[in-house]
């Protein structure tokens, strides 16, 4: 079968004559925080709270359908900044509702650790194997751990980072970016247990055709999209129960919109994928309403966890990986009614002086400073700024927005 690669328009701009892919989407690598070995109180904090979190307590709870987030908002918050009395808080707000490890039905074991992806029952026997495989194949070396399991031609966990709203990929993102091999066996256990049906629209090119129409710019095709009246009437009302019906029921006219995306301009197009989500999350609440929406958040987050794993993963996983972030984005924004992204919601006149020490400030002290999905929301907008520069300041408008009319998640 030929590669996935070969199905997509961008292949004869990126490809290097006979040999591997080149840097497709080609930005500077993150900075990686190593706590393993840092001699600083904040850090030791950090990893002492990671690794408990770890060994304590299931990454899936409350009947396997939530996600653990530790990891997600005390990193995000070790790197805004918190004490550790704030990420000490931080940790025990969030074990409130988390649940212990629970024995699997079963072990999984080298032969047949394929036959259970999916069933989120054998979360701890997953992280036991991986943590066997850690030390007895890999000689505790957890990347090489995520090269075999994640990214090897056999085994390609990569294509089912999107399962679970992408929690296994914002995690693998977090694994990188803290060093940390805790987050990094979680995050091959979470990309097991939650591998669902999206995998196959990027493992399998047969997905990826010719479209009637096509563009470069997400903007135009979400402005497309909320224009098309085929959509109208297809759901009665917002809400993620109408995420699967979607690929059930009208899979072709999704394809349709996701195929008509042509690459042209790599990293341009990707800073684009990150102002949209920004925008899907932020410009999309009227004035007043305070209604900021959970599954808009993951659209954002996992532009995050790209924008760290793209400059580090095999160069043949970057296209997929952004476009099964375009995929589950514009799933996302169809499921929840196509709702008009308004710029004028996010107007940098209204900073009057305030600058990212606000929305840092903000993040590690409001009434929402425990939320994880409010905090590295917030972090991930200013990663972003910092990663494509805001000489409009857009980036930091819409983080302060957010920042202060925050009032909690709609879903």
């Amino acid at each position: 079968m030929a590669s996935f690669l070969s199905y997509v328009p961008v292949l004869n701009r990126f490809i290097a004559g006979s040999g591997s892919p080149e840097q497709v989407f080609d930005i500077p690598p993150p900075d990686v925080h190593d706590t393993e070995t840092s001699p600083d109180r904040r850090a030791r904090c950090l990893k002492h709270l990671l690794k408990a979190n770890h060994a304590t307590f299931a990454v899936i709870y409350h009947n396997l359908e939530f996600d653990n987030h530790n990891p997600h908002i005390l990193s995000s918050a070790y790197l805004l900044g918190a004490s550790e009395d704030q990420l000490r808080n931080i940790y025990e707000k969030e074990v409130e509702d988390l649940e212990p490890w629970a024995e699997s039905p079963g072990e999984v074991g080298e032969d047949d650790w394929t036959e259970y992806l999916g069933d989120r029952r054998y979360q701890r026997a997953y992280v036991d194997y991986f943590e066997d495989q850690l030390v007895m194949r890999f000689s505790y070396d957890w990347k090489k751990l995520l090269e075999h399991y994640m990214f090897h031609d056999k085994h390609r966990l990569v294509y089912g980072l999107f399962g679970g709203l992408g929690h296994p990929l914002i995690h693998l993102g977090y694994a990188y970016e803290m060093n940390c091999k805790e987050i990094a066996i979680d995050a091959l256990t979470m990309g097991a247990v939650q591998h669902n049906y999206l995998h196959k629209y990027l493992e399998y090119p047969k997905y990826t055709r010719p479209s009637p129409f096509t563009t470069h710019s997400i903007s135009d095709l979400l402005g497309r999209l909320r224009g098309d009246k085929r959509f109208d009437g297809i759901f009665k009302r917002p809400g993620l129960k109408n995420f699967d019906e979607l690929f059930e029921k009208h899979e072709d006219l999704l394809l349709e919109y996701w195929n008509a995306w042509e690459i042209s301009d790599p990293v341009k197009q990707f800073e684009e994928c990150q102002e949209v989500a920004t925008s899907l999350l932020v410009a999309t609440v009227p004035p007043g309403t305070h209604s900021y929406n959970f599954f808009f958040a993951h659209a954002l987050t996992t532009t995050h966890a790209l924008r760290v794993l793209l400059p580090l993963i095999p160069t043949k996983y970057q296209l997929t990986l952004v476009r099964g972030w375009l995929l589950y984005t514009l799933a996302i924004y169809i499921s929840f009614l196509r709702p008009e992204i308004d710029p004028d919601y996010i107007d940098p006149s209204t900073l009057k002086g305030r600058h990212w020490s606000y929305v840092e400030n903000a993040a590690l002290t409001s009434t929402w400073a425990t939320d994880a999905h409010y905090v590295k929301a917030l972090r991930a907008i200013e990663v972003a700024a910092r990663t494509w520069g805001d000489v409009h300041e857009r980036y930091l408008a819409a983080a302060v927005r957010l920042a202060d009319d925050f009032h909690g998640w709609t879903f």
